[in-house]
């Protein structure tokens, strides 16, 4: 992964809401991810995310981290978000 977010973040309680996503993204799990732009995915989390330094264009550093979604309805499609993107995560029971 690219050690370059297009967002970093430095507030402590910034960084504690990237943390506290991270015990809804647990691997395997299928969720419904909506982003503030008020888009959602629906797909499954490859692997649990984690919050890591990061820089910025301007090489500020900071926090930030990103997602592997894989398409609940193609999961040949791959989705990476940022983790500062992610406003809210719904767990979605098991699809057969």
């Amino acid at each position: 992964m690219s050690r370059i977010a297009p967002n970093i973040l430095t507030h402590p309680a910034d960084i504690a809401a990237l943390e506290a996503l991270l015990p809804q993204l647990k691997g395997q799990i299928q969720v419904e991810i909506t982003l503030k732009d008020g888009s959602r995915l629906l797909g499954t989390v490859a692997v649990q995310p984690t919050v890591q330094q990061y820089r910025d264009a301007k090489e500020n550093e900071g926090s930030n981290g990103q997602l592997r979604l894989d398409d609940l309805d193609a999961p040949a499609q791959q989705h990476v978000l940022w983790l500062d993107q992610i406003s809210a995560v719904r767990e979605l029971p098991p699809h057969e």
